[in-house]
């Protein structure tokens, strides 16, 4: 299948700061993967464009939005809340990041591609609607999947998150929206902290006790999402792919494996061939442990491709 890789180098001067896990160094790790794999030369390589004021305006309130362009600095750092921090380049690696998602689901609507990678950050699935957090400043997944809905008429799409954190921004965003089928599965209690609402059919949140391990993460996948998602009958598909539920990342409690993602992948990659027209854009969030996270987006990336081992 023919995948494209989205990404631009501004996405690399969202300065966070000496010491902070959201750096650059993880874009590089996952680039230096792809080349040394030989992916990179079959990869659809394409440099994000900047989100527009109208497609951010579709999940963020113009206030909102001013009021993030406000606080980035000429100089220096700013914390907007204790895990975020902007810096002069992090304005235009925001629009990039939510630009790129955009850019894929224009990229698979025409036909050009089948499904496509943001390899971008700051991540987003934690930014609600008017409050940035967990390193999130714009919601990337939640801009992509609106325009979607609105600049090419579908009617019915999913996104799932296999973060390890729970995706509260895309939920606030998305919630009563009987477009959109949510699919996610986090560490539970855990950051953001956020209330677990009931389960209705367009939101299936699974969560997951601290030193769950495949079989907790597989089974919460088989039983929950799988039978929602086939009952919803997709026609895109959205990944919010975090990988930092990983055994060799510190930032949680669960231990998934290489395997595990590989698997996850396949699944979505069968629910988007079976009612999608294979159409997925996937779009970096967490996994802060360099070589898992590099691994790990190389294993998605080849399921992605139809590349199985």
């Amino acid at each position: 299948m023919r995948t494209a890789y989205i990404t631009h180098p501004d996405c690399r001067t969202h300065d966070t700061g000496t010491g902070h896990p959201e750096n650059a160094a993880r874009l590089f790790a996952i680039e230096d993967r792809l080349v040394a794999s030989g992916l990179d030369s079959v990869l659809r390589n394409i440099d994000a464009p900047l989100v527009t004021e109208e497609q951010l305006l579709r999940v963020h309130p113009r206030a909102y939005v001013e009021r993030i362009r406000a606080a980035i600095p000429e100089t220096g750092y700013v914390r907007l809340d204790p895990d975020t921090v902007v810096s002069p380049g992090s304005l235009n690696a925001a629009y990039r990041a939510a630009g790129a998602v955009v850019a894929g689901v224009d990229l698979v609507m025409k036909g050009d591609v089948d499904s496509a990678f943001c390899g971008v950050r700051p991540p987003g699935h934690h930014a609600e609607s008017a409050q940035s957090m967990g390193f999130c400043l714009f919601n990337n997944v939640a801009v992509g999947a609106a325009h979607a809905l609105e600049a090419h008429g579908l009617k019915k799409v999913a996104i799932v998150d296999f973060d390890v954190h729970h995706g509260n921004g895309t939920e606030e965003i998305f919630d009563g929206d009987e477009r959109i089928l949510f699919c996610s599965s986090f560490q539970h209690p855990f950051y953001p902290f956020t209330e677990l609402l009931e389960n209705t059919p367009n939101r299936i949140s699974v969560p997951l006790d601290a030193g769950a391990g495949s079989e907790e993460f597989r089974t919460a996948v088989t039983d929950h999402w799988l039978p929602a998602l086939e009952a919803f009958e997709p026609e895109m598909v959205f990944v919010s792919a975090g990988f930092d539920a990983h055994r060799d990342d510190d930032m949680s409690q669960v231990s998934l494996t290489d395997a595990d993602y590989r698997w996850v992948s396949e699944r979505i990659v069968e629910i988007a061939n079976k009612f999608a027209s294979d159409r997925i854009v996937s779009t970096l969030e967490g996994g802060y442990e360099l070589n898992s996270l590099a691994r790990c987006v190389e294993a998605h990336v080849r399921i992605l491709m139809g590349i199985h081992p």
